[in-house]
């Protein structure tokens, strides 16, 4: 915990309040900063996790309160003033945050949390009705409401949300057809060996896998009906969700002055260009002590990098190192990674692929850069005994394990 600090009587503004800028305004509170505090978004709940849109929320299994960062009055009953409304641009120089429909707000130092916009489907009826995307409750909302037993559904990317959607669909009693242009969900995160066994799980489940494919035009009279593919295939469908990823949420700092490419950038303390500017969450690309520069998209980024910016404005020097981890559910099973790497030259798997019970673990040069745990169990949060606690040690101090050893499960991972 860093020490009680006496941060001069400026106000902090944190612009955004998705998982990282609710975290932010906790932390600042708890590390002892009692100046004035703002919070400003544009979604009517409060500060949550994204996770159960997807999954539980989706099925009507289970409410978002659970998911809050804070209670709905925890923020009056510790002074953070919560402005409702859309930031439409900043000036760095005034130190204002500009509000639709409101005054502007100062700041003294800001933290930018603003996270990403889903990207659109660029096509002919991309705008008719029962066309959906996923990142507001409300869109959730309609999506749930679209989701009938019986009812046919178009899923357009197999991504993270894209195969949680589809697997929450599928449990919900609707038919799913999914559109990829790769061979496999999940394959440019995962690789193909665990992109054919993440296929195989959906498939297994009745969905109708349309790969090296795309969607390039939305059909119907007044609501979409049809879908056409890129090699010429009709698709019906009774409503399509649109799921091929987000851009991070930069367009109003455009011209600021603050350095972008892919994200905001920001060094290793979430300190972006500008002196008084610190940003985390989705939008922040981050210079990693292991990664290098990387942008990161996932819950528990958020939430942990969301702490570390509200600790480097409050004065500590402690670097944002967080070996990342992630975690998706999909029907009963339960996939876990932890590092990050985008090329690598050799996947070794201990475990079971026919049985989906599998620790893979990915080696760039030799060194181990990430690892994926499928159905594995524990949770590397809360546990050091855990498997996958044990490739993120691994990982933090770049071993060069033998890969034989790494597929023996005998061999104790913390001892290679």
């Amino acid at each position: 915990m860093v020490a009680a600090v006496q941060v001069p009587e400026t106000r902090i503004v944190v612009l955004g309040s998705g998982m990282a800028g609710g975290v932010a305004a906790k932390t600042f509170r708890e590390e002892g900063y009692d100046g004035p505090l703002v919070l400003i978004g544009h979604e009517p709940t409060p500060p949550f996790g994204r996770p159960p849109l997807s999954k539980t929320y989706l099925r009507g299994e289970e409410p978002l309160s659970g998911w809050f960062v804070n209670a709905e009055d925890w923020y009056a009953d510790n002074r953070v003033d919560r402005v409702a409304g859309t930031a439409t641009g900043i000036d760095v120089n005034s130190r204002q945050v500009y509000v639709a429909g409101g005054s502007p707000v100062p700041y003294g130092t800001l933290l930018i949390t603003t996270g990403g916009d889903n990207r659109r489907l660029e096509v002919p009826g991309a705008d008719l009705a029962g066309v959906f995307q996923l990142r507001t409750v409300a869109e959730c909302d309609a999506i749930r409401q679209a989701a009938r037993a019986g009812a046919h559904a178009l899923v357009v990317g197999m991504g993270f949300i894209g195969s949680e959607v589809a697997a929450s669909l599928t449990q919900m009693g609707v038919r799913v057809t999914a559109v990829l242009p790769g061979g496999a969900p999940l394959e440019s995160v995962l690789g193909p060996e665990m992109g054919e066994v993440m296929a195989g799980i959906h498939r297994d489940r009745g969905v109708e896998l349309v790969t090296g494919d795309e969607v390039v035009r939305l059909e119907g009279a007044n609501r979409v009906e049809n879908a056409i593919t890129k090699k010429g295939r009709t698709l019906s469908c009774d409503f399509a969700v649109v799921a091929v990823g987000i851009r991070p949420a930069v367009r109003i700092f455009e011209g600021t002055g603050l350095a972008i490419d892919n994200g905001l950038l920001v060094d290793g303390m979430c300190r972006t260009n500008v002196p008084g500017i610190f940003a985390a969450g989705d939008v922040a690309n981050h210079l990693h002590p292991l990664f290098g520069r990387i942008r990161v998209e996932h819950y528990n980024n958020a939430e942990k990098q969301g702490a570390a910016a509200a600790r480097s404005m409050l004065g500590s020097d402690a670097p944002y190192s967080y070996v990342h981890t992630f975690w998706s559910d999909e029907y009963e099973h339960k996939l876990e990674y932890a590092g990050h790497v985008r090329k690598w030259d050799r996947f070794v798997a201990r475990g079971s692929v026919r049985d989906r019970k599998l620790l893979g673990f990915y080696l760039a040069d030799g060194v181990l850069r990430a690892a994926v745990g499928l159905n594995r169990g524990g949770d590397p949060e809360l546990d050091e005994r855990d498997e996958m606690a044990a490739a993120r040690r691994m990982i933090a101090r770049s071993a060069r394990p033998d890969a034989r050893a790494l597929a023996d499960e005998d061999k104790d991972l913390d001892l290679l």
